[in-house]
């Protein structure tokens, strides 16, 4: 083995490495086996996006998640031909889940402020994880509740931020 493959070699299970330890982390994988996080881990992949490009788009049904290591994306909602930004995401944030475990047609757009590098990973990646843990599903879902319960609290205790005719749309945790 050359110097080269060796330096490649190490580079590979450093991100590995790091890519566990990011799952670790995450409320979306929380609960789940070490070995179950193990197989996640190398399942998922490194994406680098400059600014201008477009990691998922409104309408789209690709079945991905990212997390974002490093970098900041805009939310876009497009409406009669014009895009309107919605938030910001940064470095730590996980988005796309759901599109993980369904056919999720996306509601927006995320395109990219700066040079962005995530972790990524695909439906079918996913279910191939799933298949070799087939009891962890239902943690999945718990995780997955947990969050949008979470989302609807913080949408209620912070009252500046919910208009009227909003608070009269909310109960997504009742679905």
């Amino acid at each position: 083995m050359n110097s080269s493959m060796v330096g490649e070699q190490n580079h590979n299970i450093s991100e590995y490495q790091e890519n566990l330890e990011i799952l670790r982390q995450m409320q979306f994988f929380s609960g789940l086996s070490l070995q179950a996080l193990k197989v996640f881990a190398y399942l998922c992949t490194r994406e680098t996006f400059k600014p201008g490009d477009y990691l998922l788009r409104q309408g789209d049904n690709d079945g991905k998640a990212f997390y974002i290591v490093s970098g900041e994306a805009e939310l876009l909602r497009e409406d009669d031909g014009c895009d309107a930004a919605l938030r910001k995401y940064a470095a730590g944030e996980f988005l796309g889940g759901l599109a993980l475990v369904g056919d999720m047609r996306r509601l927006f757009s995320l395109r990219a402020l700066s040079t962005m590098t995530c972790l990524s990973l695909s439906r079918d990646k996913f279910t191939k994880g799933l298949e070799q843990f087939p009891d962890l599903m239902p943690r999945v879902l718990e995780n997955i509740v947990e969050r949008v319960r979470v989302w609807e609290e913080r949408l209620f205790l912070d009252e500046d931020g919910l208009c009227t005719p909003c608070r009269h749309k909310a109960g997504v945790s009742l679905i």
